[in-house]
């Protein structure tokens, strides 16, 4: 197995391949975080993620600037404040909203 991926039986183990390549694994993953208070912002931020990879071109500012505010800064309305520092800096160049 490539190293970081478990395997058992033949049947890969990560976390990728059964929370996000599997469709049923994915479904009842997103359900899980969607249904627990402590994980909701989670699962809002995914499912965010997902529809700003499908935007148009010209959408996508806008769009990453609501995911900031909602999301990734302390005080937004889903503040996941379990993602570290590094994971909520704006990208290189851009500076702070």
């Amino acid at each position: 197995a490539p190293p970081g991926r478990a395997q058992d039986g033949g049947q890969e183990t990560s976390f990728r391949w059964q929370c996000v390549e599997q469709p049923i694994g994915k479904l009842l993953f997103r359900r899980f975080l969607e249904g627990s208070a402590e994980f909701a912002a989670a699962g809002a931020l995914w499912a965010e993620i997902e529809a700003f990879e499908q935007c148009e071109d010209a959408e996508r500012e806008e769009a990453a600037k609501k995911l900031r505010s909602r999301f990734l800064t302390p005080g937004g309305a889903e503040h996941c404040g379990f993602l570290s520092a590094a994971a909520t800096a704006p990208p290189a160049g851009e500076g702070e909203p």
